[in-house]
């Protein structure tokens, strides 16, 4: 058994679909297929919760836009359309149904309500598609297998409950290629759930883990993982080989290529992924296993812009403790926030999180007993085995907030030119710097 995963680009178009198809054929027997939804479809469907959740006049505009996006692709795969526009319908049909209804006042539970549907309409067409052409497969609603808590937008495994479904719902009978969806979940109480945005990697790790699968591939729009973004940075270079460590690592500080949860679950049964590219299938790609010496020939760089810095200082002058860090913590779990980097003096804390409206709902939880002050519109940049090089080249006249360095990582914090910052709605209450 082999799980291969197809993320949003590589589904985008007709031509894409059928470029995947070839892919799946070429491995043909004993294949878990998950799929994310087509192109940029989840940003489409978030702005149609955006929409719903605001009573907007557009709610049903976006919905027609999502529904010619897909009917435009299912013309140009399908002579005869009747069976997948029949299955179609019927999820439009859900749709409507829920934008019908008044929403409730918790945003992440109808999140994930709407959200959701991006992933079941993709794999329809594509499980009807390979039909089509005579690759037998059984099209799977993950929602059925992977159950998770109540924590929507970030739903966790409940493994137990969910080994034993997937070890049942995943059998391989008179179809040896199995389709199923990545990014979506379900609750105990039957609920739909996201495992967190870009989360089908995870997906395929978590069916990967209860399969005992042999492999995982992750197929991108690139040759493998590189030691850069190439969209920003030149020259380039492909890693021929990771370990699950320092994947992890990487993840972890924001690179794209792989998303963080999904390296655990095939480390502990030693399952291989590679990434590979789906524009060039033929090539190596990256192989990530529990190999132990690594030869990492370039600094690796990622990048993570719209950055927000906080500084957070006890009003009454107290350390920076273990008491107030849990309060901040707590404040910051609460919020669902994760922090990119964090940094402490004696009477102060700083932070550096994703800028978000979130920003100000922190600093009205904490404006009580703290003093804040904060930069936005900052960029956070990582070196994974630097050298001053590397470091020197980055950081040049730049103005650099946060410094910190230890063996293999270097993180600077840095201050665009014409930095923005936050509008001075809670200026009595923090300070702009």
């Amino acid at each position: 058994m082999i799980v291969y995963k197809f993320g949003g680009a590589s589904v985008a178009t007709a031509e894409a679909i059928k470029n995947v198809s070839q892919i799946i054929l070429n491995e043909k027997t004993n294949l878990v297929v998950v799929i994310s939804a087509m192109g940029k479809m989840t940003n489409k469907f978030e702005e149609l919760v955006n929409a719903y959740l605001t009573n907007s006049i557009n709610t049903f505009n976006i919905l027609s836009e999502i529904k010619t996006y897909h009917q435009d692709i299912i013309n140009k795969l399908f002579t005869s359309k009747n069976e997948v526009n029949l299955k179609l319908n019927n999820k439009f049909t859900e749709i409507e149904n829920i934008l019908n209804i008044k929403p409730s006042n918790n945003f992440d539970l109808e999140y994930d309500k709407l959200v959701c549907f991006g992933e079941i309409i993709s794999t329809i067409i594509v499980s009807e598609y390979l039909n089509k052409i005579k690759i037998k497969n059984l099209w799977i609603d993950i929602r059925n297998s992977i159950i998770t808590d109540n924590f929507y937008r970030d739903g966790r495994i409940i493994w137990e409950i969910t080994e034993k479904n997937i070890q049942n719902n995943f059998e391989l009978t008179s179809a040896n290629i199995l389709i199923t969806q990545g990014f979506i979940a379900s609750s105990q109480e039957g609920n739909s759930i996201t495992l967190g945005r870009e989360g089908s990697d995870f997906t395929a790790s978590i069916i990967a883990y209860c399969l005992n699968a042999e492999s995982v591939t992750i197929w991108k729009d690139v040759e493998g993982i590189l030691n850069a973004d190439p969209r920003i940075f030149q020259n380039t270079v492909k890693i021929d080989t990771l370990n699950y460590k320092e994947t992890v690592e990487l993840a972890y500080y924001g690179a794209q290529v792989i998303h963080p949860k999904t390296i655990k679950p095939l480390q502990n049964k030693n399952i291989t992924l590679f990434v590979k590219s789906f524009i060039f299938p033929e090539k190596a790609g990256t192989i990530i296993n529990n190999v132990k010496n690594l030869n990492i020939l370039k600094p690796i760089i990622i990048l993570k812009d719209n950055q927000t810095l906080i500084s957070i200082s006890p009003k009454d002058f107290s350390f920076i403790d273990e008491l107030n860090i849990s309060k901040i913590f707590n404040v910051l779990s609460t919020l669902k926030i994760k922090v990119n980097l964090m940094e402490n003096s004696a009477v102060s804390f700083s932070i550096v999180v994703d800028s978000s409206d979130k920003i100000t709902k922190i600093i009205e939880n904490l404006k009580s007993t703290y003093s804040i002050k904060y930069n936005t519109n900052l960029k956070l940049i990582t070196i994974r085995h630097y050298n001053q090089e590397t470091i020197s080249e980055l950081t040049l006249n730049k103005t650099i907030l946060v410094e910190q360095k230890t063996r293999y990582t270097a993180r600077y914090v840095i201050q665009n030119t014409n930095n923005n910052l936050i509008n001075e709605l809670y200026n009595a209450d923090a300070i702009a710097v």
